[in-house]
């Protein structure tokens, strides 16, 4: 009896699967975020699907590739891959860029940790940060806003009423005055009519809730267009990259020609005041991509901003002093401006519910809207 216990043993320890842990690659493919595993020579062992999206590449054709495929040698990604193979910990680094032909990623948060079951290879984790910074930024920016048209509606109160009294007297005196005191009095209307137009300008942050529907955002950039090269851009090359494939925005037509007048007249400036004047190009690019839906602090709404609509120069760029309160009013690098362009952008962007970035560099400057299509429910307002 003893003896077949022990047969019985036996066959059951020959035929028991050996003692495996999980397979990394499995928990890997289930994470939201990207994620890739590098070999000891730095190839593309695994990429996950967030990992494909986020570098435009199949698994397929990442485990054929090389990180140095992706990313030139000189990028600080291979310093933090060599660091957390020699000390065997996990390293994070923030606001890193991942520029090739292939890939233009800024902003991005990468981490590296070490697989134990595999000596020498390297997880990353790569997050891309810009959406959420650019929100935040947009919140305040309508902030920013909100204050400005708090602001109109006090001037228009306290100011323009008094205003158009001090202009009647002074129209009153030109007439009975001597001609050396009617410089003054003219002086004097003139300033009050400067006024009355910068009060008139900032009305236009007001609080109003605007009208839209389905926007074909290839005429409204057609009619820019047209309207640039007739007038300030006459002598610079204006080109267009369309996905002609591109559902309607939805919007307000006349608010999303101001928008983008205003882009393409500010590329202008900036092309004529540097040194590519004789050589100066505007390039209008439209895109679709399956954004990701952003939470709006401080309510249960929801943005997805699929329709990217972008105007690029290679003027001298945006000063760095500025970058920062590129948006805000008032901010401005030009001599005789009134820094009130940008702002009334992005409320305008905001209030349709979209995103505006900027990127900017000696030689190339771009704005980018992100902003919603038509939803398919006429009362659903993204």
């Amino acid at each position: 009896m003893s003896g077949f216990g022990r047969s019985m043993f036996a066959v059951v320890t020959r035929r028991d699967p050996p003692v495996r842990g999980p397979d990394p690659t499995a928990l890997l493919s289930a994470l939201p975020v990207p994620v890739v595993l590098l070999s000891v020579d730095n190839r593309f062992r695994f990429a996950n699907q967030a990992a494909e999206q986020f570098l435009g590449l199949s698994m397929s054709q990442l485990t054929s590739m090389k990180l140095s495929d992706i990313v030139p040698p000189d990028n600080p990604i291979f310093q933090l891959v060599a660091q957390v193979r020699e000390h065997d910990v996990t390293i994070s680094d923030h606001e890193m860029s991942m520029e090739s032909p292939r890939l233009r990623k800024y902003g991005i948060t990468v981490q590296g940790s070490p697989l134990p079951e595999e000596p020498g290879s390297v997880v990353l984790v790569l997050q891309d940060v810009s959406a959420a910074r650019t929100l935040d930024r947009q919140m305040t920016f309508r902030s920013a806003a909100r204050s400005v048209s708090g602001m109109a509606a006090i001037l228009a109160h306290e100011v323009k009423n008094p205003l158009s009294g001090i202009r009647g007297a002074a129209q009153l005196l030109e007439a009975s005055v001597s001609e050396a005191d009617q410089e003054l009095t003219i002086l004097i209307r003139d300033e009050a009519d400067r006024i009355r137009d910068l009060v008139d300008r900032m009305e236009v942050f007001s609080e109003k809730p605007i009208e839209r529907g389905p926007v074909n955002i290839h005429r409204v950039l057609e009619h820019v267009r047209r309207l640039a090269q007739s007038g300030f851009a006459a002598h610079i090359t204006v080109r267009e990259v369309y996905d002609p494939s591109l559902p309607s925005v939805f919007g307000n037509r006349d608010q999303l020609v101001q928008v983008l007048l205003n882009l393409v007249k500010n590329a202008a400036e900036a092309i004529t005041s540097g040194d590519t004047a004789t050589t100066g190009e505007i390039i209008l690019t439209t895109a679709f991509q399956h954004g990701v839906r952003l939470a709006v602090p401080g309510s249960d709404q929801r943005m997805h901003l699929p329709l990217v609509v972008s105007v690029r120069d290679n003027g001298p760029g945006i000063p760095a002093d500025i970058m920062p309160n590129l948006f805000d009013a008032f901010v401005t690098s030009k001599p005789s401006g009134s820094g009130l362009g940008l702002a009334l952008v992005a409320k305008i962007v905001a209030d349709h519910g979209g995103l505006i970035e900027v990127d900017s560099r000696p030689g190339r400057t771009e704005f980018r809207l992100l902003l919603p299509m038509l939803p398919d429910d006429p009362n659903d307002t993204l």
